[in-house]
C-alpha cells in the first residue's frame, strides 16, 4: 500500500497521547512499518505497557518512552529532546493527546482549563517545538493533530471540549498552509477527524474486550487505517465515518452549521426547536 512519504522504515515517530486508543494503534502500525517510534503520554503502568506492545513488534532500540504532560511547555521541550538524542531526528509528529469531560459556558472552569491545557494547548505545544525543526532537515515529514467533529459542528453539552477541537482545526489549517508556501519545504499538516472511535476519551475501559464495542463505533484500527489511506492520498481534512455515520451525513451535518451564519439562523440551529423538523427533512435522505 502507498504510504505518505514520511512514513518510512528507519524514520522516526513521535505520538502523543501515545499509551491507549488512537495513538497506540499508531504506533504499532508505525513500528509494523519500520519506524522508530517516541510514545509520549502520563506517567504509569499504562506507558509502560504501551512501550512493551510497541517494542515487540519492532524492538526495545527502537521504542522510547516518555513521560509527557503536554499541557506543560517545558514537558514537550523535553519530549523534544530526548527524541532528537535518542534518534537524532524526527520525521513525523502526531499530536494526539485528548481528554473529554469539560463543561459548558458557564460551568466547571478548572475542567475548562485542564481540556483546554491538554487538547489546545498540548498541540499549540507540539508544533511550536516540532514543526520547525521537522521541516528544516529538508526531507519529508509530517504533523498530524488529532481534531474532533465536535470541533466543528460543536454540538451543546462540552463546549470546553469543542471549543478545544475547534482551536485545533484552525492550527491545523494554518500551518497547512505556511509549511505548503516554504520554498522546499517537504513537510505537511493534516487533521484527523475521527467519528464515534471506541477509545478510553469516549469510555472504552482498559483491557476491555473487543466484543464490547458499541456496534456504532469504529475501533482505534479502523480509524488508522483511513488516516495512513487518506494521507497517502494528500488529504488534509481527514474525516472518518463510523458504523452508524457516513461520510454523506456528516457532510449535510457541516453544511448546516455553516450554513447557520450564512443564512443567519440562530446559534446551533440545528438543536433549536424551530428548526429541528426542517434538519431532519435535510438529511433525511442520507441518513446512511
Amino acid at each position: 500500500m502507498k504510504q505518505h512519504p514520511a512514513i518510512t522504515k528507519g524514520n522516526v515517530a513521535v505520538i502523543t497521547g501515545g499509551a491507549s486508543g488512537i495513538g497506540l494503534a499508531s504506533a504499532k502500525r508505525f513500528a509494523g512499518f519500520g519506524l522508530k517510534v517516541v510514545l509520549a503520554d502520563l506517567a504509569g503502568a499504562a506507558l509502560e505497557r504501551a512501550a512493551a506492545e510497541v517494542a515487540a513488534i519492532s524492538s526495545k532500540a527502537e521504542v522510547l518512552a516518555v513521560a509527557t504532560d503536554v499541557s506543560v511547555l517545558t514537558d514537550v521541550q523535553r519530549l523534544k529532546q530526548l527524541a532528537f538524542q535518542k534518534f537524532g531526528a524526527v520525521h513525523v509528529l502526531m499530536n494526539n493527546a485528548g481528554i473529554g469531560n469539560g463543561g459548558g459556558p458557564t460551568e466547571k472552569y478548572e475542567r475548562w482549563q485542564k481540556v483546554l491545557g491538554v487538547n489546545l494547548w498540548g498541540v499549540i505545544n507540539g508544533v511550536q517545538c516540532f514543526a520547525d525543526a521537522i521541516a528544516a532537515q529538508g526531507v519529508p515529514g509530517l504533523v498530524i493533530n488529532t481534531g474532533s467533529k465536535q470541533g466543528i459542528t460543536c454540538p451543546p453539552g462540552d463546549t470546553a471540549y469543542n471549543v478545544s477541537k475547534a482551536g485545533v482545526k484552525v492550527l491545523t489549517e494554518a500551518l497547512a498552509h505556511e509549511l505548503r508556501n516554504r520554498p522546499g519545504c517537504k513537510t505537511t499538516a493534516h487533521l484527523l477527524i475521527p467519528g464515534h472511535a471506541w477509545t478510553g476519551i469516549t469510555g472504552r475501559p482498559v483491557d476491555a474486550p473487543e466484543s464490547a464495542k458499541p456496534a456504532g463505533a469504529w475501533t482505534a484500527d479502523q480509524v488508522v487505517d483511513f488516516l495512513l489511506e487518506r494521507l497517502a492520498e494528500g488529504s488534509f481534512y481527514i474525516l472518518c465515518p463510523d458504523n452508524d455515520v457516513s461520510h454523506a451525513l456528516d457532510a449535510r451535518r457541516i453544511q448546516w452549521a455553516a450554513d447557520d451564519i450564512i443564512q443567519n439562523r440562530p446559534a446551533l440551529s440545528r438543536w433549536h426547536p424551530d428548526y429541528k423538523d426542517k434538519f431532519a427533512a435535510y438529511v433525511k435522505d442520507v441518513t446512511r
